[in-house]
């Protein structure tokens, strides 16, 4: 539940939406019966409105004003999102305060919360500071590279195949600076997180979509080819604009670009007779251009007159570009079946699903237990079905990819948390 506790008196306006996921950094488990206190980041003091988390660790969807839809639709001086601060309470955890919550009029946006246990010897964490997302603020240009990296004629390249792994390890400065820390970040989660910094989520899906997948080809070949690793350092990839992309430690996401996302995190992009995913490099298109890359702004143009992702993609990068398909995705303990299971499926996949599930409701109390008998019936179904309203997937009750893939994604997560307690 959610009280409105102050309305501002500044005339029509948009409207986003925000929803808070609370957990414990310690296991990531949610944390139910915690109170989310919002104000404007103009005015700290005042809390707009206050909401407690559910068993699923989640606040209901709060509505918070938003500035108007045009502004994040096309370039111009207007901040085209409204920023929120946020004070995280709960019984036995150190407050959080995180400042700069980002709300784009007719989205919802989705804020972790990672709370950490009271302890008398430690002090309490810094708040956790959102910057300028990357099309309204100044940050560094991207330094051009080739979009091909050459492989040693030893062939002594790690690894022989495309994967998607299952953590990224962001190095959140430039790679010289010794001093910066190193964050482990699920490989969804990371791409969530560069997408929601990146672009606006308010554009039309095929934009969204186009730089979803060039985000994904380049992160991926900075996999493939052990970028940083074949240099000496210890990470994958950076947060600065300057060599990669913009990370954001603890930044709120957003629902359109998780859903595609997760309907799309094993594809990149290639060229014909190239093994290595293309490192597609982009820029905004108005403060900073980039002949021969994609610009950002130009992607949300063409979205708007109808282009398709690939045909957004080929106009700036070339007719011989293509979507491809990862060849193994790690960390999960059983690949996707290749089609729905729904109801009247039945065999060892469904087995296995309705297990994982069962984990799943060990600690997510909301999602029903069900009877591992390998047959697709109501109660599976039901129990998809809150497992998806839980985590924000369509509530179809079937298990399509995405749903699959959210639940290995989930369920590895807790057993692994299990078996180090």
């Amino acid at each position: 539940m959610y009280k409105d506790i102050h309305i501002c008196d500044a005339g029509p306006s948009s409207q986003g939406l925000l929803q808070v996921n609370v957990v414990s950094i310690v296991n990531n488990y949610p944390i139910p019966g915690a109170v989310v206190r919002v104000s404007y980041a103009g005015e700290p003091g005042l809390t707009l409105q206050e909401a407690a988390t559910d068993s699923s660790g989640h606040t209901p969807q709060i509505a918070l004003e938003a500035p108007p839809l045009e502004y994040s639709l096309t370039p111009g001086r207007e901040q085209p999102y409204a920023e929120y601060n946020l004070e995280v309470t709960a019984p036995g955890y150190k407050p959080l305060s995180i400042r700069g919550t980002e709300i784009l009029p007719d989205t919802t946006a989705i804020q972790p919360a990672a709370l950490e246990p009271l302890s008398d010897n430690e002090p309490a964490e810094n708040p956790v500071v959102i910057p300028d997302h990357v099309l309204y603020g100044s940050y560094p240009p991207k330094i051009a590279e080739t979009q091909v990296k050459p492989v040693r004629e030893t062939g002594e390249i790690v690894l022989n195949r495309i994967v998607v792994p299952q953590t990224i390890v962001v190095h959140d400065g430039v790679p010289s600076d010794r001093s910066a820390k190193n964050y482990y970040v699920p490989y969804r989660d990371y791409i969530k997180n560069v997408a929601s910094s990146e672009i606006y989520a308010t554009w039309p899906q095929a934009a969204l979509t186009a730089n979803i997948l060039a985000i994904m080809s380049f992160t991926l070949n900075r996999v493939y080819t052990e970028w940083y690793r074949n240099q000496g350092y210890d990470f994958t990839i950076t947060s600065s604009t300057a060599f990669d992309h913009k990370w954001i430690y603890g930044r709120n996401i957003y629902q359109s670009i998780s859903l595609i996302v997760d309907e799309i995190f094993d594809n990149y992009l290639s060229r014909p007779d190239v093994k290595q995913p293309i490192l597609t490099q982009y820029c905004d298109g108005r403060q900073v251009t980039c002949p021969g890359w994609m610009t950002q702004w130009g992607s949300a143009d063409l979205g708007e007159q109808g282009f398709s992702p690939i045909e957004i993609l080929r106009y700036f990068y070339g007719s011989d570009l293509y979507v491809n398909t990862a060849e193994q995705i790690a960390g999960i303990p059983s690949s996707w079946p290749g089609e729905a299971l729904a109801a009247g499926s039945s065999g060892q996949k469904v087995r296995q699903l309705q297990e994982q599930l069962n984990a799943i409701a060990g600690v997510y109390t909301a999602i029903p237990r069900i009877t591992a008998d390998g047959l697709y019936g109501p109660a599976t179904a039901e129990a998809v079905r809150a497992f998806q309203s839980v985590f924000g997937l369509p509530q179809s009750g079937i298990t399509d990819f995405s749903t699959w893939y959210k639940i290995s994604h989930i369920y590895v997560g807790i057993t692994r948390i299990a078996e180090l307690e």
